[in-house]
Order: C-alpha cells, then structure tokens, then sequence
C-alpha cells in the first residue's frame, strides 16, 4: 500500500479570521457548561453540544488520559535595590538548585550581577541576583530566601495568564484544573479546565479508567511560530513523566481494544512523544514508564501511534497547536469546524469553549 503524499503546508495555511470579542477574557462559572463542538476527523461533520455532554461519547473500556500538572504562581513584580525602580520576573523553568530561566522586563537593563528584591513596602522577603543570559533575551536569576521557595511563590507571586486575556482573574484555582497535583506549569493545560470532580465520577461509573500523566507547560506553548516554512520552526522543551502504573493502564486498555482519549494537547505530546519512544518490536507496541525532555512537533504528515481521539480547546491561528489538531484531522476538516465555531459565537482559547475530536 503506497503511503498518501502529504501537501507541503506554509504558516499561511493555519490562518485564519477571529473576531476580537470571540477570545474569552473570564472562565464560565461552572466549568463544564461550556459549548463543546464534535469533530469527526475523517468525514469533517460537526455537532454543537454542551461539555457536559462529554459522557455520551466516551465508551465503556476507553482511557482517559489527563495531565495532572499545576501552575505555579510564576508572574513576580519586584524593584531595584538601588533606584526602586519597579520589575517584572516571569519564571519559564527551574535549571537547577535556587536558579531559574526567567523573562524580565525590562531585560536589557539587566545584565548579569543585576539585583532585584521582591516583598512587599516594609521589607524584602527574597532576592534574585541575575547570573547568565537565555537566548531570546531571558536570563538566569538565582533566588536567595529564607523558608520554602514554593510558599514565598505562593504569597509574592500571580498567575501568568496568557497575553490575549485581559481581565483580571478573581479564583486563583479557575486556572487550575480539579486534577492538578504536581506544580511546575508556567501555563495551564487548559483543555482541562472543563472537567468537575461530578463529571468525572460519570466516566469512571461509566467503566472508563482516568489515568494522570505529568507535562509541565512552559510558556514557549505562547511563542509565535516566525517562519513561514514551518519546517524551519523550532518547538519549545518540556518536561514530562508517566509512571509504570500509568503506562500498563494504557497498554491495558488498548489491547483489550479501547480508545486513548487525550485531555488537550500537552497529553498529546507526552503521549505521542513515548508512543514514538517504544512502540517498537523490541516492546511489542507497548508504551513504557519514562520522563525527559520533549520537543515533539506535530504537523500534517505526523505518524500517531498512541491517540485515538482527544479534547482540545480553540487554537490561535497559525499556532503550532491548530497544526497538531490538522495532523489529526487534516487541515480543511479543522478550519471548516473552526469556520462553523466563530459562525457560531464559540468562546476561543484559554478561558473558551471545547473540541472533541474522534474518527
């Protein structure tokens, strides 16, 4: 069987038009009443439904695979020991020890051994003292303190929301889905955010099994891709870890022939990413427990080995997560559903309304 020749595609083709008003600024007040759209990835037909509605289309001995990681309080305001000026420290990742890969704005006025205390008006609470320099202008800082830097990050600290919202976010936790265990996001999963503990008791009372991986989203998942072959494009790293638990769960389900269901598009590059890894011969096709980094892109073109069907939120245009979405679907399926969706008034992006997308 001779393999389908894929369409060379260029950034230009995951255009497309978003009225401003259409980009959510708030999260509903309940998470699953939510408008989720039904895709199906082979024949293009779409349905209008509700979140809640989720139940009817997962079946009994299917997996729902969700990722457990929670933000972290990343966005810190700071100022100058020697001017007062203020700062703003936005935390990517932890290097190593007390140092982080940060963005500071304003960047170029500090160079490395650059100093900036956070607290509040009556005293300094921790330091940060600039020690290399990232490419595309972050730095290193490391951190001096007293007591457990995840708590100083709790009480100095705010969510980094993404730069298309707005408005000021009220819950902290509105941010964070049910299930988030293990801090280390500098964004959330947002396809997530959907989810109640109510709704989830359905699906596993349905005889569907829930099952947690680990993706720490960085904020790499906001960069805009620059080049117009998007071959060209570099993808962020991020860092991921399923257990053995977890993956015999999955092998489990997909060998008594159920459907790996994905919760967004972080599970679907932890997923993707060890499906790739281990399903080799040597394994029998079986995924195995791992954790590393994962730069994995996505596009038309791509081999799935381990997704059968996935939720996912509305993407920016010419994002790469529309071009994950497109590798599943095919590019026309996706903007005519997206076409259908801003027709319709959907809510897009982090705070928006849900896809379901099944062959």
């Amino acid at each position: 069987m001779t393999e389908e020749k894929v369409p060379h595609y260029t950034l230009s083709d995951f255009d497309y038009n978003l009225p401003h008003e259409l980009i959510a600024q708030t999260p509903l007040k309940q998470r699953d009443a939510s408008r989720l759209l039904l895709l199906n990835a082979k024949t293009g037909a779409y349905e209008d439904k509700h979140f809640y509605d989720i139940i009817d289309y997962l079946n009994p001995g299917d997996a729902l695979v969700m990722n457990n990681s929670r933000v972290i309080p990343a966005r810190l305001r700071g100022w100058r020991p020697e001017t007062k000026g203020h700062v703003e420290v936005l935390l990517l990742r932890q290097d190593h020890g007390d140092v982080w890969e940060t963005l500071i704005k304003p960047a170029k006025k500090f160079p490395v051994g650059s100093v900036i205390d956070f607290g509040n008006e009556n005293e300094t609470i921790m330091t940060g003292k600039v020690v290399g320099e990232l490419e595309h202008g972050g730095r290193y800082v490391e951190f001096q303190y007293d007591g457990i830097f995840m708590e100083l990050l709790d009480k100095l600290g705010e969510m980094p929301l993404p730069p298309y919202i707005k408005e000021k976010l009220k819950d902290q936790e509105r941010y964070q889905t049910v299930y988030s265990k293990i801090e280390g996001s500098a964004a959330a999963p947002t396809a997530g955010l959907h989810w109640t503990p109510e709704l989830l008791d359905k699906v596993r009372a349905k005889g569907i099994k829930t099952i947690e991986l680990t993706l720490h989203v960085g904020l790499g998942t906001f960069r805009p891709v620059e080049e117009e072959n998007i071959d060209k494009h570099k993808m962020h790293s991020e860092f991921y870890q399923l257990s053995q638990a977890a993956a015999d769960q999955i092998n489990q389900v997909r060998n008594n022939g159920g459907r790996i269901v994905a919760t967004g598009t972080t599970t679907i590059r932890t997923l993707e990413t060890i499906g790739h890894k281990f399903n080799r011969d040597k394994y029998g096709g079986n995924v195995q427990a791992d954790s590393g980094w994962t730069d994995i892109f996505i596009k038309p073109g791509f081999r799935w080995t381990t997704v059968d069907a996935f939720i996912t939120n509305f993407h920016l245009p010419k994002s790469t997560l529309v071009m994950l979405v497109a590798a599943f679907t095919g590019r026309e399926n996706i903007l005519n559903a997206y076409k259908h969706a801003i027709q319709e008034k959907y809510r897009f992006f982090s705070f928006g309304d849900a896809m379901f997308i099944h062959k």
